[in-house]
């Protein structure tokens, strides 16, 4: 058992044992020669960076020296990020109000999967559901406050940090890397991931927006033990290469340094990522850390109509808006803003699923072919008045209107059948079901609850002696 909080003090690292000058020359120390007085060349003084995120987890060490580092990570292995804080600004911020949030994400390396991240999230949580991609250790992590795990976001976490205390985060990631790609061919051959952190400040009304620091780092996800596996064959690789080969690669570190990126943009639908996010560029990109639901809910629950209807071919374009959003798919009211329903009938599963991803084109295509739910129960009733019942003959039959019940109560009967009778509700004072010798049933629970469907009866109302209503009679 893993007791972290325990730990003596000198076992956290010091901002300087992390913010380590490069080994480039150009940052090598100055020559002393002789001739010049030493009192004269400036003091060297290290600069450290406001922010600094570390992924406790070994570098690749086959990684050539001008390319990101490589880190190899176990499926649901809970890694820890440790948050290092330099910042100055921090004692111009009242103590109420010192807390920053941070977001972190498990986002595509590639752009070819950046294109279509939302279709690829969808078909893993249809093959894994009630799984995440991101979770969150919170017996592990320290310094954690009110860590947030959206439902709606499978690869992301949100939790707030004070920079003025030692915090760490302990993330799991619970998907491999080959998961995303065509051809099964093992860890080595999976998609790259990047675990990337943005960190906001918040204002005096409690909304994080202003944006202060982003880092990332790309890793690949192997089954349990896989990364190890194949840090050792990495490191077997460049070990039997020349000694003036192995100068070609980086010196791996126990830890890995997240490097500064730019915030990650908006969530959009329609984004195209023209560069890859979270890697340093100039675009300017636009936070909005509210939560986004990918499935609203209907606007009205009231509404009258049965959100489970198909749409009609003749719907019109307001037709077909109101639709979508009765079923749940405001979210594609602007995509589908010029379809009529006979535009949305013709399209196919396929093109319904790249167009709103896999979930989302699924119930889509069976929202449009949806038929209505057949009624637990189904009666035929005719009606007839006492005089009709007189002189009506005897062969002849009127004509019947069909009843359907949901409920099977006696109340819910009552109420269509005051309906159909043109009766107020309350005035129907008695219901009563014709029985053997002419005899009158109370028609109660238990007795529609055991009519047979499609049974057929004739109603018959009768004016109550000394009162305002009636008995309905059902033979």
């Amino acid at each position: 058992m893993l007791f972290w909080h325990s730990q003596p003090d000198h076992y956290w690292p010091t901002p300087a044992e992390h913010y380590q000058n490069p080994t480039s020359s150009v940052y090598r120390d100055s020559l002393q020669l002789p001739f010049l007085k030493q009192e004269d060349q400036a003091q060297s003084t290290p600069v450290f960076p406001a922010f600094q995120c570390v992924l406790c987890a070994p570098s690749s060490p086959a990684v050539k020296i001008h390319e990101e580092t490589l880190t190899y990570l176990n499926q649901g292995q809970s890694y820890e990020i440790r948050m290092l804080s330099n910042w100055k600004g921090i004692g111009d911020i009242p103590e109420s109000r010192r807390f920053l949030k941070t977001v972190a994400r498990v986002i595509f390396h590639d752009r070819r999967l950046q294109y279509s991240e939302k279709q690829q999230l969808e078909s893993w949580q249809l093959s894994h559901p009630g799984d995440r991609i991101l979770d969150i250790d919170v017996p592990l992590s320290v310094g954690v406050i009110d860590p947030l795990v959206n439902p709606s976001t499978l690869n992301t976490i949100e939790f707030l940090w004070d920079p003025s205390k030692r915090t760490s985060v302990f993330i799991q990631v619970n998907c491999i890397s080959t998961e995303f790609t065509q051809k099964k061919n093992g860890g080595e051959k999976g998609a790259p991931f990047r675990i990337q952190l943005d960190t906001f400040r918040g204002d005096s009304e409690g909304s994080f927006t202003e944006h202060l620091y982003s880092a990332s780092c790309q890793v690949k996800v192997f089954k349990p033990k896989g990364a190890d596996r194949k840090l050792k064959t990495d490191r077997e690789k460049v070990e039997k290469r020349s000694a003036l080969d192995r100068e070609k690669y980086q010196t791996p570190c126990e830890t890995t340094i997240m490097t500064e990126c730019t915030p990650w943009p908006e969530i959009d639908t329609s984004r195209s990522p023209s560069s890859t996010p979270g890697l340093n560029s100039q675009n300017n990109f636009k936070m909005t850390p509210e939560r986004i639901c990918a499935s609203p809910v209907c606007a009205s629950d009231s509404s009258t109509e049965c959100a489970g209807e198909g749409l009609s071919p003749s719907a019109s374009i307001l037709d077909t808006q109101q639709w979508l959003a009765r079923n749940r798919f405001s979210n594609y009211c602007r995509t589908f803003s010029n379809f009529t329903g006979a535009d949305l009938l013709k399209m196919t599963r396929k093109d319904l699923t790249q167009i709103c991803g896999v979930a989302d084109g699924i119930r889509l295509t069976h929202a449009l072919k949806a038929r209505s739910v057949r009624p637990r129960l189904t009666l035929y009733i005719t009606t007839e008045s006492p005089v009709k019942k007189a002189t009506a003959d005897s062969d002849q039959s009127g004509l019947y209107q069909e009843v359907y019940l949901e409920e099977v109560s006696a109340a819910e009967l009552t109420n269509k059948l005051a309906d159909l009778l043109s009766v107020p509700a309350n005035h129907i004072q008695q219901i009563s079901r014709s029985g053997p010798r002419g005899i009158h049933v109370v028609l109660s629970d238990t007795m529609v609850r055991n009519m047979a469907d499609e049974s057929c009866f004739t109603a018959t109302l009768q004016k109550l002696q000394n009162q305002d209503g009636y008995h309905c009679i059902l033979r």
